[in-house]
């Protein structure tokens, strides 16, 4: 195998255990959708539109991923799972990751003209399964998207965000977090999609209990501060 597309094979079962060899990747239809995608694209920028949509058609049909052949897609891409949808002025980063059943939607313009529509996904961006990016967004960076949200604004570089509409949690993002972390979430290394909502609660009220800790220590070391203040004044004045 040509060694781009081995390299492109070793960043997927860098994301999933699940294959045991870099044959059986072969056979995973994300791994077609984008093959199929990057002739569609090929085509469409030669404005032979009616061919790229025969081949984006031909593709959905097989693999039931949606990439219309405008998208413009990075390295290292894995749609792990199928159902997906990439409308057509969407922009995605290098080694992004998007599960089963999400959607890169656009919004419909007033005018009734075209432009961007859809969303830009920085560089390691995890979509979760279900989940709906919608609009001209910028997602940034490292980004996390959470199991069935719903994305209407910006996203800034390393956030993890929930609920519908999505909101930032207040997950830390530490050092060992930085490395792919399957469906997206840094909370725990048992992480199952069901209980997401529970994970991150829990992440929550650990990271105020650190916070709260840091305030008492700091209440009672300003309070042993003016305690001995309070001594060598009065040893002053004897």
């Amino acid at each position: 195998m040509p060694l781009r597309l081995i390299s492109y094979i070793d960043s997927i079962v860098a994301r999933d255990p699940a294959p045991r060899s870099r044959w059986e990747v072969l056979l995973y239809p994300g791994v077609w959708a984008l093959a199929g995608h990057r002739i569609a694209h090929a085509l469409f920028g030669a404005r032979l539109f009616f061919l790229a949509r025969v081949v984006n058609h031909m593709t959905r049909f097989f693999t039931a991923i949606d990439i219309h052949p405008g998208a413009k897609i990075g390295r290292n891409f894995f749609i792990d799972h199928g159902f997906v949808v990439i409308g057509e002025t969407a922009e995605i980063g290098d080694n992004v990751t998007i599960y089963q059943g999400a959607t890169l939607g656009g919004t419909n313009p007033t005018s009734g003209q075209g432009g961007k529509r859809h969303p830009t996904l920085g560089d390691g961006v995890i979509v979760s399964l279900g989940a709906a990016i919608l609009g001209p967004l910028n997602i940034g960076a490292g980004a996390r998207i959470g199991a069935n949200a719903v994305v209407t604004k910006d996203v800034p570089e390393g956030a993890t965000m929930v609920g519908i509409p999505a909101k930032q949690t207040l997950v830390e993002v530490k050092p060992e977090t930085q490395n792919f972390v399957p469906y997206g979430t840094p909370c725990s290394e048992r992480f199952d999609p069901s209980t997401q909502r529970l994970e991150i609660l829990q992440c929550e009220v650990e990271i105020l209990q650190k916070r709260l800790n840091q305030l008492l220590e700091e209440r009672d070391a300003a309070a042993a501060r003016q305690g001995a203040g309070r001594q060598r004044d009065g040893t002053k004045g004897a």
